[in-house]
């Protein structure tokens, strides 16, 4: 994903706060679709393919990577039907399914730093962004941590196949135990260099009349659809 978000397309030269925006529309239109409605799920759909299409992203991976709500949606689909409302599931599950695609998409087309920048140029609440940022930066720490136990582990044994749940639960505590000592080192690291619980500001691009051009084109186009479908 993140090596996805820095390619170079239409989609991925737009400002963050654009494609945020547009985002936001969209899970909007989506999270009011009623059962008459199937159509317009459909056709939105069909947007976010274009998109996957226009931005060069793998469509199968997104199409799978998408598909991770789709148990929770199940279940809260298979509660309608049996409580006599088969059609009111089947639109939880569509969309549970497009809105995961639409953040995934942004998520695939935005890079994480840029992400936070777009935010934060929208006003987003200060706490909520540093904590994105923190999420951010220790999850790196979490993956490089468990790469290194994982080369160790094929260097050593030859295969992960043979792990049990004893040699699994082992080494995820093993795992905690040095990502937390890594946190601390980086805790003290910005204690040392003069941080005061506060990130500072990330650098952000200008957001030119392209970007305002998209923006209201694409929710136009979105709220468009919405409201033709009433």
């Amino acid at each position: 994903m993140e090596r996805w978000s820095r390619g170079d397309s239409v989609l991925h030269r737009r400002h963050a706060a654009a494609k945020i925006l547009v985002t936001l529309v969209l899970l909007i239109a989506i999270a009011t679709l009623t059962t008459r409605m199937l159509p317009l799920g459909a056709l939105y759909f069909l947007l976010l393919t274009i998109a996957v299409a226009a931005a060069r992203l793998p469509m199968l991976r997104m199409l799978r990577g998408a598909a991770v709500v789709l148990p929770f949606a199940f279940c809260f689909a298979a509660i309608s039907a049996v409580a006599g409302d088969p059609g009111r599931g089947a639109m939880l599950v569509l969309r549970g399914y497009l809105s995961a695609f639409a953040a995934l998409l942004l998520i695939a087309i935005t890079p994480m730093p840029e992400l936070i920048a777009g935010l934060e140029w929208l006003r987003a609440p200060s706490f909520l962004l540093q904590v994105m940022q923190f999420l951010y930066r220790y999850l790196t720490v979490l993956m490089e941590e468990a790469s290194a136990m994982r080369q160790a582990s094929l260097a050593r044994a030859g295969s992960m196949r043979s792990f049990r749940f004893r040699h699994a639960a082992a080494a995820a505590g093993v795992l905690f135990a040095l990502s937390h000592a890594r946190a601390l080192a980086i805790h003290r690291a910005m204690l040392s260099r003069g941080f005061e619980g506060r990130m500072p500001a990330i650098r952000r691009g200008a957001f030119r009349p392209g970007d305002a051009g998209f923006t209201a084109i694409a929710a136009i186009l979105i709220a468009g659809l919405r409201l033709a479908f009433r």
